[in-house]
């Protein structure tokens, strides 16, 4: 096992990580490493399309990375802490400790899930997933695809794939017009978001934009003989052979059906706060908790991003910038900031509230709805618990692979129930790694 020694570790390579990477540099006497999953900066929002990074501020964002003495790790993905101020990752090459004084956590967010009667059919995608499937070289030139579910990333997955030929038929957004409408009024304070909403908008004018809309089931075309296979002698594990050919969708009370290729769907955001949470940092309300100067409660570990809530770019980049500039023991650097903090927190509380999950997506799923995909659990078999541990106890659920990052957020909207506190390793890892 390597070791690599740091003044400031940062987890996390999308905008917080890279903003709080540049603001901690800024003090010359400490080393900084900056550690990421993936093989190129940019995180999830800003992901590189076959290498190439389209967005002028991440170019311009990794180009001051690169001119700075800032340690990259890619393709290193962080899963246990080992000791006091020592995490642990694994990389190809096997497995790398990290020694810091001090950590920033810039985790960034995740798509939220929900199940509904076909939504494990091949062809429905996460919509965020989707598009960085497509910016990875997958073709979907033609092929009629439905975006939907709930957020502004409904838009800009519609927008890249219009661009890449894609026939998107419609996009079903679940809130209503009304709410829609306050919050595009509230948007006179931010200029910038204003300019950004009405180009997006202009691009993709000719796709239907159906509010108070969501899907309640996708269907398959009519399977022949010989698509079907039971595993196991198992009813809940039988597989259709088969793939998505429509979805059906509740448009202001009323069912229509539309034939389609591929649904991309997503239900807005959740935190990626399973590292903070083995740290022992508190979580209130799914954030992590942060003071002024985004330091967790934990002592020298600092957060800044999605994590501590969900508000978008601006935000990151600002609460990155405060994190590594308090890391590093700027604090009037940190507090010149602060004003501008509260104005994308602003921003970030008025899209949380348009975009809330209406009750009525809770009602989507029948009893033979698989809940866990990774431990086949179906919906019918969690009405009978009244708690995730039970639950998992009793059934596996969020025992598989994506350790609950799936099943567990749709169980807290689902039943109202609190998901237990991550324990490492947070990632599947080689035995020889661990």
């Amino acid at each position: 096992m390597s070791i690599v020694e740091t003044n400031i570790l940062i987890v996390g390579g999308g905008p917080a990580g890279m903003a709080a990477a540049l603001a901690a540099s800024s003090k010359t006497d400490a080393s900084v490493t900056l550690v990421d999953d993936n093989p190129r900066l940019g995180g999830q929002i800003w992901r590189a399309e076959l290498g190439k990074t389209k967005s002028e501020d991440a170019a311009n964002l990794i180009a001051a990375i690169d001119s700075k003495k800032i340690d990259l790790v890619t393709n290193a993905q962080v899963f246990a802490a080992s000791t006091p101020n020592t995490l642990k990752a694994e990389t190809s090459t096997g497995a790398v400790e990290f020694q810091y004084e001090k950590l920033i956590l810039a985790t960034g967010a995740r798509e939220r899930f929900l199940p509904f009667p076909g939504w494990t059919l091949p062809g429905v995608f996460g919509a965020g997933g989707l598009q960085a499937l497509v910016k990875g070289g997958l073709k979907v030139e033609n092929k009629r695809i439905v975006v939907a579910g709930t957020g502004p990333l409904l838009l800009v997955v519609a927008e890249s794939l219009k661009s890449k030929g894609a026939r998107v038929l419609a996009i079903a957004e679940q809130t209503p017009a009304s709410k829609l409408n306050k919050f595009g009024l509230s948007l006179w304070r931010y200029p910038s978001k204003v300019k950004q909403g009405i180009a997006l908008k202009a691009r993709i004018l000719d796709i239907p934009y159906l509010t108070d809309t969501w899907v309640t089931h996708c269907t398959s075309p009519r399977v022949s003989k010989g698509e079907t296979r039971t595993l196991n002698d198992s009813p809940l594990l039988t597989r259709r052979l088969s793939h998505l050919g429509s979805v059906t969708l509740s448009q202001k009370g009323k069912l229509r059906s539309i034939d389609c290729d591929y649904l991309a769907i997503g239900f807005h955001l959740i935190p990626n706060t399973e590292l903070a949470s083995i740290l022992g940092c508190q979580i209130t309300n799914s954030f992590v908790s942060v003071d002024e100067f985004q330091q967790t409660t934990c002592e020298n570990v600092f957060c800044a991003g999605e994590p501590t809530g969900i508000g978008g770019v601006e935000a990151s980049l600002v609460e990155g910038k405060i994190a590594g500039f308090a890391a590093t023991g700027q604090f009037e650097e940190a507090r010149n900031l602060f004003r501008q903090r509260e104005k994308t927190r602003r921003f970030g509380e008025a899209l949380n509230k348009t975009f809330a999950l209406r009750d009525e997506l809770k009602t989507l799923a029948d009893s033979e709805t698989l809940v866990c995909r990774c431990e086949d659990v179906s919906f019918g078999r969690l009405k009978s618990f009244d708690s995730w541990r039970t639950a998992k106890l009793q059934t596996r659920c969020g025992m598989g692979p994506c350790q609950g990052r799936i099943c567990g957020a749709a169980t807290e909207f689902l039943f109202a129930w609190t998901v237990g506190a991550a324990r490492p390793p947070i990632f599947p890892v080689k035995l020889e790694n661990l």
